[in-house]
């Protein structure tokens, strides 16, 4: 769940996309934080991905 304080920064985490679809165990997920104010809509950045060794799409989760 998304920590709620003051102001408009809040804490997301992001998960990759292309690792749900292939059948390797684990799953690469990080915490970042976001502000709501300027970016409504949900986060995507490219992150390491240590089980499938490369960089990924992450996408924020709810």
């Amino acid at each position: 769940m998304a920590k709620k304080g003051k102001g408009n920064r809040h804490q997301v985490i992001i998960e990759c996309t292309e690792h749900k679809g292939t059948g390797v165990a684990g799953m690469s997920r990080y915490v970042t934080q976001k502000n709501r104010k300027n970016t409504p809509e949900r986060l995507e950045l490219k992150k390491y991905n240590p089980f499938l060794k490369k960089m990924t799409v992450h996408k924020e989760i709810k």
